[in-house]
């Protein structure tokens, strides 16, 4: 077992972990007007940072054994130990202790302090990238068409905006919660897969770039009729011609919906991170007046990313949430985690009618792979696949190793 330095090297190297945080550009921006005091802790050893010249004692520590710190520390660590919220959920032996207001006010100091440790222990060398994740190889930009579409669905009419790239056959590609159409642009830029394939996405309303209607800012709301009759009206607005339905997440699970509702309308259904009801993954905290929307809500699903993604796209996945508007992203957790509660009809859907894949990634700690594998084998004719270092953003986490998943599936298809 590695993990932290031991014995006599701890004081040592605890002095450079500090000394590496007050030389940080990201800590250098995060740490205006904060004021905190945490620790982290491991076993009997114990590192504290400051920031806004606190001099008391840490109002909130990272706790765990030296064991689960090792794993932590890993090049790759394995699934569940590769992140604060990820260890926070899943891995008995971590713990958040002290004041909870206080670590979710600083949350990113936190993540970004262990970070640092991590580049240390792991060998690195000058500064620590803002994203310290593989680069992403190069892609061209997607040449992406944007237009308004007037979608028709739950008795009114909503202003849509669509984005297309490629020709050929329809992918129509659902965002994930809080987010936009941007995740698809990864698979846009894919010249293995526009060449055959004419990909849609779509802005959700309240989301991106489709305004919302006139009403009370927060006022958004999903359910599950709501959510098909957009994604049915998406598809005729745009003219699409019996489409392949790929979703992730909370699409992930409409995706699961729809292949009840409505499978003459696709010509296949790929849910992703997706499984018939995921329990206790509203956060309270996401639409709470003392709590920086804008940091904490990147900051929750960050971790949902696998290690390994690269820096590029989780810098972007990092900013869309950031760039959420107000309240969207818990209200659309309110349907993820909340009104959608599929156990009782998944049985029912015929993929004779509409062939169903269901891909999960290894590092997906909020739909785990077990979650979604239990989901697929109570659909008889469902295809089920874990997907090896990837998280619960797989289309746009890590756009290239997406597709060697997503490419057999679409030449099946074809």
């Amino acid at each position: 077992m590695a993990g932290w330095p031991q014995g006599n090297a701890w004081d040592g190297f605890v002095a450079r972990w500090q000394a590496a945080c007050a030389e940080d550009a990201v800590l250098g921006e995060w740490r205006q007007g904060a004021v905190t005091r945490f620790a982290i802790v491991s076993g009997e050893q114990r590192a504290e940072f400051g920031f806004g010249g606190t001099a008391g004692p840490a109002t909130f520590a990272l706790e765990a054994t030296p064991e689960i710190w090792a794993k932590h520390l890993e090049p790759i660590p394995p699934r569940h130990h590769h992140a604060i919220f990820a260890m926070r959920h899943r891995v008995p032996g971590f713990a958040i202790t002290g004041e909870e207001m206080d670590f979710l006010r600083h949350c990113h100091l936190a993540r970004r302090v262990l970070e640092i440790g991590r580049w240390l222990v792991l060998g690195g060398k000058g500064p620590v990238p803002a994203f310290p994740r593989p680069a992403l190889p190069a892609q061209p930009d997607p040449d992406v068409t944007g237009r308004y579409l007037n979608v028709a669905a739950d008795g009114r009419t909503w202003r849509i905006y669509a984005e297309q790239a490629g020709q050929g056959r329809d992918l129509l590609v659902l965002h994930t919660a809080g987010a936009d159409g941007r995740q698809a642009h990864g698979l846009m830029a894919d010249q293995r897969i526009v060449k055959d394939w004419r990909i849609t996405s779509f802005d959700m309303p309240w989301h991106g770039k489709s305004p919302p209607p006139a009403e009370v800012p927060g006022a958004w709301r999903l359910t599950t009729d709501r959510y098909v009759e957009i994604i049915m009206g998406v598809v005729k607005a745009a003219g699409l011609k019996k489409p392949v339905l790929l979703g992730a997440s909370m699409s992930g699970e409409i995706c699961l919906e729809v292949a009840l509702r409505h499978p003459e309308a696709f010509s296949a259904i790929i849910a992703c991170e997706a499984c018939d009801h995921v329990a206790g993954r509203r956060s309270r905290w996401a639409d709470d007046p003392r709590i920086n929307q804008a940091i904490f809500v990147p900051e929750w699903i960050h971790g949902l990313m696998a290690p390994q993604s690269p820096a590029e796209p989780a810098a972007a996945i990092w900013w869309h949430y950031s760039q959420g508007g107000y309240a969207t992203f818990d209200r659309d957790i309110g349907f993820y985690s909340g009104e959608w509660d599929a156990r009782d009809r998944v049985h029912r859907i015929d993929t004779s009618r509409c062939p169903l894949f269901m891909l999960t990634g290894e590092y997906d700690y909020s739909c785990t792979a077990e979650m979604s594998e239990a989901t697929a084998a109570k659909i008889k004719g469902a295809r089920f696949t874990r997907m090896n270092g990837i998280g619960h953003f797989p289309f746009t986490e890590n756009p290239p190793l997406f597709a060697e998943y997503l490419l057999p599936i679409l030449q099946e298809v074809q």
